[in-house]
């Protein structure tokens, strides 16, 4: 298990920052380490122009053969520009398991995983059989899916002679064309430099400008017929294809068995490390390295990097702007920003004030109950419901007059009863007319008061007592119609 820190401090254009884990031989000698030097896994960051590789390189033997070879992991589906490029301290590790398994961590997150078996490119163990090099595709082997149909015939129409594009005949010149003015003049303002020498540079001419005349002009110099598609061009004639029918398909050599075939069920079994070394090609300076650690188990190794690359972090996080400072940073890299962020705010305010503090209603309470808008009425049945309240209130307004009119005739009646009896009681036995009449109802109208109650104050009073005795006991005999008083409904 390799693992060790790296920062790009001036970020990256060009360059690696891999380590390279040197095999254990009698031969290594680190004072002339150098490109060639044998190593067992090469590790790490590298990246030139748009190109981002996080290398796991290592050396197969052959057992066979004994010559080593190169398998290279597959590249990480994750997006690599980040980690090069934001100029922070990262933390590469990559772990080897027994089960020939890999696992490739940037800031203790797996990046990439896989198979030595499965996932090298090439593959450890070669394939069983192979293309025999010596086989050779027959000269009558047909590959063509299509070919000419040999019977088609050009038909006798066909003009192969005719251009694609010919002059317009119903082009017309527009007016105002001016056709003895150039397109370009020289520039008048234009002088011969000083050092100018016409034996060694040729004739100073003058540089060419538009000219002025053909800006408002439809052209300037001698006008051409625009060209337009030819309705006759065919083109060169060619027979239509058919299915071949003697394809044969795609030829291919034969197989035959591999003779350096060989299997390593274990690539795990690497050879043995003893060296770690930095050999690597930049163009850009002060890439920073630390705490290299290389051992058997990964506690260990994650202790170690708790211990310095978790500080590091933690201290790099609390030195690192807030976020709104983020924010007010990219938005004066990027004005347009600012628009998004009043949009961002004003809406969820918006629409809280909107919700929380509607408009005022339209309508005031006034105090009477709203008809019941849930129960459908049809306008059949609001005609009838109009109509009958119509009919109640004129058959109500006559059953009003009517009674009125019952009462009139009753005090009416009364009066006269009680005028002849006062009459008899007085010895008064002269008719009286029918104007007197009336007066005498006119005072005896002031003097009553309905429902058998007191009589009014004493300058009302009549002569005698007796007299209104005799008066009410008059009354008293006549039976009192009752009055039906209706209220009247008022919507």
């Amino acid at each position: 298990l390799p693992r060790y820190e790296v920062n790009f401090q001036k970020g990256i254009d060009c360059g690696g920052a891999y380590i390279k884990l040197l095999s254990s031989s009698n031969d290594l000698n680190l004072e002339y380490f150098f490109d060639k030097t044998p190593y067992t896994i090469m590790f790490g960051p590298d990246k030139c122009g748009e190109d981002y590789k996080l290398h796991f390189i290592f050396r197969h033997k052959n057992p066979k053969t004994g010559e080593y070879n190169e398998k290279h992991a597959e590249s990480p589906d994750v997006d690599l520009k980040k980690f090069y490029l934001d100029k922070k301290t990262h933390l590469y590790t990559l772990v080897l398991k027994p089960d020939d398994t890999f696992e490739i961590l940037i800031d203790q997150i797996v990046v990439s995983k896989g198979s030595l078996l499965e996932n090298m490119i090439p593959p450890v163990n070669p394939s069983k059989e192979i293309e025999d090099p010596t086989d050779k595709k027959p000269d009558d082997w047909d590959e063509r899916p299509k070919i000419p149909d040999p019977n088609a015939v050009k038909p006798d129409d066909w003009d192969e002679d005719e251009p694609a594009k010919i002059e317009d005949p119903d082009a017309v010149k527009p007016e105002g064309w001016l056709d003895d003015e150039p397109q370009y003049v020289p520039d008048p303002n234009a002088k011969k430099p000083k050092d100018w020498d016409e034996e060694m540079d040729g004739e100073w001419e003058a540089p060419q400008i538009p000219n002025a005349k053909c800006e408002t002009a439809p052209g300037c110099g001698e006008w051409v017929r625009p060209m337009k598609n030819n309705p006759k061009y065919k083109g060169k004639w060619r027979a239509p294809m058919i299915d071949n029918p003697n394809y044969q398909g795609i030829w291919s050599p034969r197989k035959i068995p591999n003779p350096d075939y060989f299997e390593d069920l274990h690539p795990f079994k690497m050879a043995t490390v003893s060296a770690i070394g930095l050999e690597l090609w930049s163009m850009t300076s002060d890439i920073y390295f630390d705490n290299f650690i290389i051992c058997s188990e990964k506690e260990v190794a994650d202790r170690w990097a708790v211990d310095s690359w978790g500080l590091k972090k933690l201290v790099a996080s609390a030195n690192e702007p807030g976020m709104f400072s983020q924010l007010v940073t990219a938005a004066e890299e990027h004005p347009c920003l600012w628009v998004l962020y009043i949009l961002t705010l004003a809406l969820p305010v918006g629409l809280t004030v909107l919700f929380c503090w509607p408009g005022k209603k339209s309508d005031e309470y006034i105090g009477f109950k709203k008809p019941d808008v849930s129960k459908q009425i049809t306008k059949g049945e609001l005609k009838e419901e109009t109509e009958e309240f119509e009919d109640d209130e004129l058959e109500e307004e006559k059953e009003n007059e009517d009674t009125r009119e019952d009462e009139r005739r009753e005090m009416e009646e009364t009066k006269r009863d009680l005028l002849k009896d006062n009459t008899k009681k007085m010895g008064r036995e002269t008719p009286v007319s029918g104007e007197d009449r009336e007066d005498i109802y006119d005072d005896e109208e002031e003097n009553e008061v309905p429902d058998g109650s007191q009589e009014g104050d004493g300058s009302n009073k009549s002569d005698s007592e007796d007299e209104k005795k005799e008066a009410d006991e008059g009354l008293g005999h006549r039976p009192l119609k009752s009055v039906r008083k209706r209220r009247v409904r008022k919507d």
